[in-house]
């Protein structure tokens, strides 16, 4: 399915894979920023100054750490609407979620047990969403029904980015078609409105392509990304 584009076909060249390495690397570098470098004297030495606003290595991680989410959301969003098995593609974000669950309360919580959730329940709960608007939308109560009881679990589970990430998707979704409504509504419901902006004009240059990852191993690396990554960081930072 075509989207309409802010950008002229010249200026699509970002490959599905492109976004996804984006998303990943900015990802990394949030995570690194705030629970590996925060407390680092180099990393808070200032690089540069912006309408005197002095700007550090550190806070230059954590603005580009917030391409990462609005770029999974339109992956997502991308997926659902692509894949030609949806059944297969929800189990295999719930599988994630519930295998990113201890890396995630390990690295956050700092215990096995913690009160909120890893952003993939967020995706998974999107992810519900869509399959519901599409299955029921003849039936506007019932999809209206499950719409508000996703939200409401979103907002038990306290899952990553919460009702916030839930709704954001879903505005993401209902106005893939309106690319330019998308890129000013879309960023009012996150935090650093100008970065989320600036990641929504990347999937403007989406070319519709899925670019490298097309092996089932680079397809299953980067679904183990999320979780091995936070191992990983858990143990820099002890």
């Amino acid at each position: 399915m075509e989207t309409k584009c802010l950008s002229t076909k010249p200026y699509q060249v970002l490959s599905g894979s492109a976004l996804k390495l984006i998303a990943c690397v900015s990802m990394l570098a949030d995570h690194l920023a705030k629970l590996c470098f925060s407390q680092s004297g180099w990393a808070n030495v200032v690089w540069f100054s912006v309408a005197g606003k002095s700007i550090s290595l550190l806070q230059l991680m954590l603005m580009f750490g917030r391409l990462a989410f609005p770029l999974f959301a339109f992956l997502l969003v991308e997926g659902f609407l692509h894949t030609g098995n949806k059944r297969k593609y929800g189990l295999n974000l719930l599988a994630l979620a519930l295998i990113s669950e201890i890396p995630f309360n390990l690295l956050f919580g700092h215990s096995l047990l913690f009160p909120k959730q890893n952003v993939m329940f967020t995706l998974l709960l999107g992810y519900m969403a869509m399959c519901s608007l599409e299955h029921f939308r003849e039936r506007p109560i019932i999809s209206l029904a499950i719409l508000l009881s996703l939200f409401l679990i979103s907002r038990y589970l306290q899952a990553d980015y919460r009702t916030a990430g839930f709704v954001f998707i879903l505005l993401l979704y209902g106005l893939r078609r309106e690319k330019a409504i998308q890129c000013v509504a879309a960023p009012i419901l996150l935090e650093m409105k100008t970065m989320v902006f600036l990641s929504l004009l990347l999937t403007c240059m989406y070319n519709g392509k899925r670019g490298f990852i097309k092996t089932p191993f680079l397809k299953y690396f980067f679904y183990a990304f999320y979780p091995l990554h936070m191992l990983i960081i858990y143990f820099l930072a002890r």
